[in-house]
């Protein structure tokens, strides 16, 4: 800018240089390295990858690369969920990137770096078919198993070769792809092929085995440049003459001449080596791009993008460890569990025949009504056990209904009605023998003082209103619970589960169902300690009435040992 130069390079391709504030002079036969995000961009749409993450090592043209790249992820709503970068070593990054769960990672390193990253790739098992990689497409064609032991990688060949299997690059085009096509040096990109070999044979290299020197890539850019000036001196000479001037006349304060000379070299076009070449208003590369896949260790072709254009030419030949094309992240499905159907069914069966035989002991009371010793058991309390008990039993299915049975917005009335029919059976069955029991222990505490108590019968109503009194604290808790903090439907989650098919990329979530309140802790609490206390003091009087027998209630012994069994399940199951 200062000496007014035109500079044309073919080997620099840092975004950087595209600046026209810092370098408003500057043309290239490169493409910069940005000419990859638009390719970038259109694979990831093509297959759905709209969460991808980045591995960069830190050097400037990857930097800005890769900001690049993250403007184009953003106007294309692809979200970019990670961005590592290293200095030398790729461990930790590449260990981030599991940590993250990226699956399609666009990977940004010279070719050195890339060893070293597709070796850690191999250790943390982040390829195969869960994952993708974009690497840059001008390392050599089998970089992947050179110079592992002078580099000291700590892989194997036939690792680095697993591992590299699947990935895709993108290159800008340096070869004209028609080998056969005239040239505007009048030579075909294979013949300039086949006459730069045989000059670096004659130095020395070993073409035949693909031993190229450093560089080799960029020869077909570095003739083209040359031509890039031929073509834009003899425009600027033609330009001169007509005003009788010469590049001879120019020097460092010549301004115009120097402009004269960078409207040549921006409108230059040609055929050249390396394709067509143009060149664009930032002074870039106009060039296609090359997309290729590692399959059974070979780059393959995919197909060709055409930026300018936004036209992708694509031969359907990608090929994917798992047959599918793999997914941009771990897809989870959430998994309900639920009650095993046998089990369910086998349960309900059982409460259906505790059912059955609760119906047929009501009928054998009522019909049997008549007889003195069934009236000394009083059969009406018995009736209100053996209803408690069927509204017990009954709960069962109800405690069953899960969602292959239920919908979620049913649940929550499924709950309340396991809460009411487990709470009011109790209190029927429970509270009809605790209603004996006590009526025992009070028949013998007044006999102590009048011993014609025992002769006296018992008024039925009296049991009837203890059970009755229990009932009411039931209905008050229940209702006053299911008014202030009624029960919901909430899901517990467990721990990620693998699938059972291996081809499955995808984790399992299992759930479980509950019924639940915001307060559940203190609802369950004071319903708890109230049956708790009943269940406590009913086993004090079944103890304290052990060895006593009246004749008002003659099966008060019976009774005694229920309540120990009843204490003791509940103890066991509660």
């Amino acid at each position: 800018k200062m000496w007014n130069l035109v500079v044309l390079c073919y080997g620099a391709s840092s975004p950087a240089l595209s600046d026209r504030n810092r370098f408003p002079t500057l043309f290239r036969t490169h493409p910069s390295a940005t000419v990859h995000n638009p390719t970038r961009i259109k694979l990831m749409r093509k297959f759905n990858w709209y969460r991808v993450a980045i591995l960069q090592e830190a050097e400037e043209v990857f930097i800005s690369t890769v900001e690049d790249l993250e403007s184009r992820c953003m106007e294309a709503g692809i979200e970019i969920v990670t961005r590592q970068s290293f200095l030398s070593d790729p461990t930790d990054a590449v260990r981030n990137l599991r940590r993250q769960d990226a699956r399609v990672v666009v990977g940004l390193f010279y070719v050195v770096a890339a060893r070293r990253v597709l070796c850690e790739i191999y250790k943390q098992q982040l390829y195969g078919r869960s994952n993708v990689w974009f690497f840059i497409g001008w390392y050599e064609d089998d970089w992947f198993v050179n110079n592992l032991e002078k580099e000291g990688i700590e892989c194997t060949a036939d690792q680095m070769r697993e591992a590299a299997e699947g990935h895709l690059t993108t290159e800008a085009l340096m070869w004209n792809q028609n080998l056969n096509e005239r040239t505007i040096s009048g030579m075909t990109s294979e013949e300039f092929r086949v006459r730069l070999n045989d000059a670096l044979r004659e130095e020395g290299y070993d073409i035949d085995n693909k031993r190229y020197p450093e560089g080799y890539q960029e020869a077909p850019l570095a003739y083209d440049a040359v031509w890039s000036v031929a073509l834009a001196f003899n425009k600027t000479m033609n330009h001169l003459h007509k005003y009788g001037k010469s590049l001879k006349e120019f020097n460092y304060n010549n301004k115009e001449i120097a402009d004269d000379i960078y409207s040549a070299i921006n409108s230059t076009q040609f055929l050249g080596i390396s394709g067509f070449v143009a060149f664009s208003s930032q002074g870039d590369r106009i060039a296609l791009t090359q997309i290729e896949q590692v399959i059974n260790g070979n780059y393959v072709v995919l197909g060709y993008y055409d930026t300018q254009a936004d036209n992708l030419t694509w031969f359907d030949k990608e090929v994917w460890t798992g047959i599918k094309v793999p997914q941009d992240r771990t897809i989870i499905r959430k998994v309900l569990r639920t009650v095993s159907l046998p089990l369910f069914i086998c349960m309900c069966v059982i409460s259906s025949v505790g059912i059955l035989i609760s119906i047929s002991l009501i009928i054998f009371n009522i019909w049997n009504g008549h007889r003195r010793v069934i009236q000394s058991s009083h059969p009406v309390c018995n009736t209100i056990m053996l209803f408690g008990v069927i509204v017990c039993l009954t709960s069962v299915f109800l405690l069953g209904l899960d969602g292959n049975f239920v919908p979620p917005h049913v649940y929550p009335s499924v709950c309340q009605a396991r809460a009411w029919s487990l709470t009011i059976g109790f209190t029927l069955a429970y509270g009809a023998m605790f209603s004996k029991v006590w009526r025992v222990h009070r028949l013998t505490t007044k006999a102590k003082s009048d011993p014609k108590v025992r002769m006296k019968k018992v008024q039925p109503w009296k049991l009837y209103s203890m059970v009755s009194g229990l009932l009411v604290v039931d209905f008050v808790i229940l209702l006053v619970w299911q008014l202030q903090d009624p029960l919901q439907r909430r899901i517990e989650p467990f721990p990620l589960e693998n699938p059972a098919s291996l081809s499955d990329d995808s984790k399992i979530r299992p759930e479980l169902e509950h019924c639940a309140s915001h307060h559940n802790t203190v609802w369950l609490g004071i319903v708890y300690g109230y049956k708790g206390l009943i269940l406590v003091f009913g086993l004090f009087l079944a103890y304290e009435t052990r060895s006593l027998k009246v004749k008002q209630i003659n099966d008060s012994r019976y009774v005694g040992m229920s309540i120990y069994n009843v204490v003791v399940l509940c103890l066991v199951t509660g």
